[in-house]
């Protein structure tokens, strides 16, 4: 006997969340699939808020930084990152989410869901034409930057440890590790 599961698409999980069906169940969708979030402990919390912060310090006007706000892709996902680094244009989100086209890049905080971002995240932004993924490892301090996306996955893959980040939307810009990493 074969299991079939149910897909949901962008749409039809806009009208779910409309009429109030999960309740405000912390949840993102991922290729039509409802993805329970863990709760986020102190450590993610904290070190999200504060590279969100310095983020704002050092991009100043140039972009927007959203914190947990969800993003709209066409693989029918609509994940939750802990930051988008998006493009200013005020009165449109209250329309729709960020698109692809609007994001210049994503950071995860990773603790307990390191697995998650390392692959179906990683997986979902690449496939959508993001350019540039960041996936902070709390537990080793080290930062992973994914670019170069072939449409199904990332081509370059950089550790840092150490030192600074220049984000490709932003080539004059340095973005220290340690803010990232250890705040």
């Amino acid at each position: 006997m074969s299991v079939t599961t149910y897909k949901w698409t962008i749409d039809r999980y806009h009208q779910a969340i409309a009429a109030g069906v999960f309740d405000d169940e912390a949840i993102e969708l991922l290729r039509g699939e409802l993805i329970v979030m863990p709760p986020e402990r102190e450590p993610h919390a904290y070190c999200n808020s504060e590279a969100g912060d310095y983020l704002r310090a050092v991009l100043g006007n140039r972009a927007k930084i959203r914190e947990a706000h969800p993003i709209t892709l066409p693989n029918d996902s609509e994940p939750i990152p802990d930051l988008a680094i998006v493009k200013s244009l005020g009165a449109v989100y209250r329309e729709h989410h960020p698109y692809p086209d609007d994001i210049f890049w994503l950071i995860e905080f990773s603790n307990a869901t390191l697995s998650k971002d390392l692959t179906e995240k990683r997986a979902v932004y690449a496939e959508a034409g993001i350019s540039e993924y960041w996936v902070v490892n709390l537990k080793a301090n080290e930062v992973k930057v994914f670019r170069d996306s072939d449409g199904s996955d990332y081509i370059t893959e950089v550790t840092y440890n150490t030192g600074q980040i220049s984000p490709l939307a932003f080539a004059d810009v340095q973005i220290a590790i340690r803010q990232l990493t250890n705040p």
